[in-house]
């Protein structure tokens, strides 16, 4: 008896060794609210235990500093079941078959949802929870699955059972290619089912995952890729039946985790967006702003360190320029936003615009011309912006104009866009020069002597090669593709990648959907796809990421910044290493900048 009622005893385990408990995923689990009371089922949180993971209860509050910080410690979300949603939230009145309603949980759980959901947290929506997931993200909810004339006749079953908790009641048939299958491995499982309210509309978000007999939604799970379920039924009840869902969840927990914790010790540069093209907007590069896709807040949530914001200048017709990209009897003025005529003048103007939000963060924003800088950022607890030029249009055919844009803080420039200019040709434009043009050449011995990256994404195959000849330091490719994968004149072939990995140079991936698949149908997976393929001809010395963010660039499960840590989370899944995740992630791409600045020379 004094054994049982020891507090030694209680704590021997924990002391018998150190550490005194290996580190467990973090499972937060939204709590039910009543009169004065925030509760939850047992259920819940036993399940959570019996899937490795720690279960934290969350009250229901609206203070987003609070909600954010709750976040920031947890590694996956459960959403738990309850009464119905108010209908005003999706615009529509009370209908007579509404049941209670949980006016505190609702605003609660509809915030947390958006705020884990920007930040990849993995979730898990169970009966309600589900619903919180379409509610929060696009979806739609049937106030009464009985009260739709289309939903009545024989064939409806009965979802609101009455029956004990562990009873299953029904079945569900799971699609073949979802997580739901893949956890379970058949076709068909038995449920249990306690709900007179269902998913109707998924929203593009989502995909359904499984039906019940009756075609009543049962589960939906994420349509980019990403760590999200909502099942209709109640696993938490269901013991060992209903355990492999809370493992999932846990797992992939578990792989969050290791995401973020790896983000922290690394280095992660983005080596091409475009977000000022976005600039005549208006945008707000220090909201979370919906019309860019790179910004402080989506930076912070995708735990990217660095962007290479590039300055992009269209290529007018010139006497020399012309192919399918050309802007035919357009000046530069004429295709610029703003009222400025000159391409050095436009630089320079965008240059100042970003150093105007720059300047207005100083504790969390930083411009970084140096691996150095940005190691020193992110020591500091600041996002770096590294400039480029995508585009020598903006010299003017004026070589003192590299030194200029040097002093401006630039660390490459992309020597043409779509269209041949006066320093090379296109691999949109029209041959030209048969390549690189005298003044080219000029141009890339004067960016070797002032320590300036040459990118030749965007250039025609003559031109890359000219290009690898004429450096005296590696070049690179910012944001290419494989050819051998999508069969597009902006891809490089595997020829090209095998020169560009023999002189030293890198090829970046981008997430631009026509550069991964002809159709433009592209997700995450198909970037992976064309990382793994330039890894096997190149080597892993000589790959990195460059989004083309807001540029065009974006795709399923890696759409903006926020989603970055997505793509680590995939390599995680093929078993690369740390050391080959810092490397893809911006180390190559440091270590090449430092090699080509520390090539100055006067």
């Amino acid at each position: 008896m004094k054994q049982q009622y020891s507090i030694p005893a209680l704590t021997e385990s924990a002391y018998s060794d150190f550490p005194s408990a290996r580190r467990k995923p973090i499972i937060g689990m939204t709590a039910n609210h009543s009169d004065i009371d925030a509760t939850i089922r047992d259920a819940y949180y036993k399940q959570v235990v019996a899937a490795g993971g720690v279960p934290v209860i969350i009250p229901p509050v609206t203070d987003c500093d609070v909600a954010i910080n709750t976040l920031c410690h947890l590694d996956a979300l459960i959403l738990t079941g309850g009464g119905d949603y108010n209908p005003l939230w999706c615009d529509e009145q009370p209908s007579t078959k509404l049941h209670s309603i949980n006016a505190v949980r609702d605003s609660a759980e509809l915030l947390i949802t958006r705020l884990a959901y920007n930040r990849q947290i993995p979730m898990l929506g169970i009966c309600r929870g589900m619903q919180t997931l379409a509610m929060a993200l696009g979806g739609h909810v049937e106030q009464d699955i009985y009260s739709n004339p289309s939903s009545q006749g024989e064939g409806r079953i009965k979802h609101s059972q009455d029956a004990d908790r562990t009873e299953k009641s029904h079945t569900v048939t799971l699609r073949q290619d979802t997580t739901l299958y893949n956890i379970y491995g058949h076709a068909e499982i038995a449920v249990n089912s306690f709900h007179h309210q269902a998913v109707d509309d998924t929203g593009h978000l989502f995909r359904v995952a499984a039906k019940a007999p009756d075609g009543i939604i049962e589960a939906m799970e994420s349509s980019e890729q990403k760590s999200i379920l909502g099942v209709q039924w109640h696993p938490e009840w269901l013991g060992d039946d209903g355990l492999p869902i809370f493992q999932w969840l846990v797992e992939r927990a578990e792989e969050y985790s290791e995401a973020k914790a790896l983000h922290q010790r690394i280095v992660t540069l983005d080596t091409h967006c475009d977000t000022p093209m976005f600039f005549h907007q208006g945008v707000n590069f220090l909201t979370r702003d919906p019309r860019i896709k790179v910004d402080l807040h989506k930076m912070t949530e995708g735990h990217l360190d660095a962007t290479t914001m590039v300055c992009y200048l269209p290529q007018p017709t010139t006497e020399h320029n012309g192919g399918p990209e050309s802007h035919r009897d357009k000046t530069f003025a004429d295709l610029v936003h703003f009222n400025i005529d000159s391409p050095k003048q436009y630089a320079d103007f965008i240059f100042d615009e970003i150093a105007h939000f720059v300047e207005q963060k100083p504790d969390y924003l930083a411009f970084a011309r140096t691996p150095d800088d940005i190691r020193r950022n992110k020591e500091a607890g600041k996002k770096s912006i590294v400039l480029g030029i995508e585009n020598g249009l903006a010299l003017e055919d004026d070589i003192s104009n590299v030194e200029h844009f040097v002093k401006r803080g630039i660390t490459y420039i992309t020597l043409c866009h779509n269209g041949d200019n006066d320093i090379c040709d296109s691999a949109r434009g029209n041959n030209t020069h048969h390549g690189v043009s005298q003044f080219g050449a000029q141009v890339i011995g004067e960016m070797n002597r002032l320590g300036v990256m040459v990118d030749l994404s965007h250039a025609a195959e003559q031109s890359f090669y000219d290009a690898i000849d004429i450096s005296a330091t590696p070049i690179v490719c910012s944001h290419s593709n494989c050819r051998a994968l999508c069969d597009h004149p902006r891809n490089l072939t595997d020829d090209q990648l095998r020169a560009l990995a023999k002189a030293g140079g890198l090829a970046h991936i981008t997430c631009y959907p026509g550069f991964l698949q002809k159709s433009g149908e592209a997700t995450i997976l198909d970037a992976v796809a064309h990382l793994h393929h330039a890894i096997d001809i190149m080597g892993i010395d000589h790959v990195g990421i460059g989004t083309d963010f807001d540029g065009d660039g974006g795709v399923p499960g890696i759409n903006d910044a926020s989603e970055v840590i997505n793509f680590t989370i995939q390599l995680l899944r093929q078993r690369y290493s740390e050391e080959d995740i810092r490397k893809i992630w911006g180390g190559n791409w440091l270590r090449l900048m430092s090699q080509v600045q520390g090539s100055v020379h006067s």
